[in-house]
């Protein structure tokens, strides 16, 4: 049987008795796989490595390091949240490296979105092997592989083109040292969120906003450029901001800033100025197959569009996506 094909029989996992009897299992199945050896773990601080962090715990205790890798396309803030989070508050073995420079300098001029995704896969698998080398025993690389992405990165009938790659699924490379463990990866999202609040994660955590492996070098669309990616962290800080404080945070399910490569005119200071569109994207959905959008207020729209137009710099419109999956994707690359 395939190993990344979901059963037919495998009932969704809707309820703490089916999320623990999940649990067991794959405690029992990672013990089996890992013995006394070491994991790493790609630990980005979202939903889905968080909660393959907290079942490999229970399961191997501290045969499992996590490692978290800046490559300079976290959100604002990111990078400091998951340091606080899981060195401080859970007191994970957490090893932190800053990459920012290597993964730039590597997407240098790369366009297609395909290429991008594929050059981070391969870059993080790289940094993960290096980081392995400085550690005695490890011999297993943990991922938060999850089933949609499984399922939008391989062709599903003969003739079609797969939606996308990730890095995850498809991009490691064939001599990788490490063989992967990934426990959730037959599950969809909402089934992930419900094996994170059985396995006691707080709330926030488990509910914490989606976000893509390779990060913003998905929004920063076209060849990413470091002024660029700076204006697009900047004005997703401020979406974000605005819908924590309208209560909108949890309504919508995924909600970010894409920022094309390409500039309008526009008047600044009653002058020309020339800059780049900021697009909203604000998505519901239970599966991640399939995407509604979200209703937002347009007094909330203005007063995210004042702030972003005004506090940052570079961007000079902003715009809606109205569009739901299919026929758009949730991300825009």
């Amino acid at each position: 049987m395939d190993s990344n094909k979901r059963p037919e029989t495998m009932e969704r996992i809707t309820t703490k008795a089916l999320a623990d009897a999940f649990i067991d299992e794959q405690i029992a199945a990672v013990r089996a796989q890992v013995g006394d050896k070491k994991v790493l773990l790609a630990l980005s601080g979202g939903v889905d490595s968080s909660v393959v962090a907290a079942l490999l715990i229970k399961a191997i205790g501290k045969q499992l390091v996590c490692v978290h890798v800046n490559h300079g396309l976290m959100r604002k803030g990111e990078s400091e949240n998951v340091i606080e989070v899981f060195r401080n508050q859970l007191d994970a073995n957490l090893v932190y490296v800053d990459a920012t420079d290597r993964f730039l300098d590597l997407l240098a001029g790369v366009s297609d979105p395909e290429s991008k995704r594929k050059i981070i896969g391969a870059e993080f698998i790289k940094v993960f092997d290096e980081e392995a080398a400085k550690l005695d025993g490890i011999s297993f690389l943990a991922q938060g592989t999850i089933y949609p992405d499984i399922l939008e990165s391989i062709k599903q009938a003969e003739g079609k083109k797969a939606v996308k790659s990730h890095h995850n699924v498809g991009g490691l490379p064939e001599d990788m040292a490490m063989e992967l463990v990934e426990p959730i990866k037959l599950l969809f999202k909402d089934e992930v969120r419900v094996v994170g609040e059985a396995l006691g994660l707080p709330h926030a955590m488990v509910y914490r906003q989606p976000f893509p492996g390779p990060g913003l070098g998905v929004r920063c669309l076209g060849a990413i450029t470091r002024d660029r990616l700076h204006a697009l962290r900047e004005a997703d800080a401020i979406l974000r901001e605005e819908f924590d404080l309208n209560g909108l945070a949890e309504k919508v399910w995924q909600y970010f800033i894409a920022v094309p490569d390409m500039k309008s005119v526009g008047v600044k200071d009653d002058s020309r100025y020339e800059g780049w569109p900021a697009i909203i994207r604000a998505v519901n959905t239970t599966d991640a197959m399939t995407a509604t959008i979200e209703e937002i207020p347009y007094a909330v729209l203005h007063k995210i569009t004042a702030r972003i137009t005004n506090e940052v710099e570079g961007i000079n419109r902003v715009l809606f996506d109205l569009t739901p999956k299919p026929t758009g994707t949730i991300e825009w690359e």
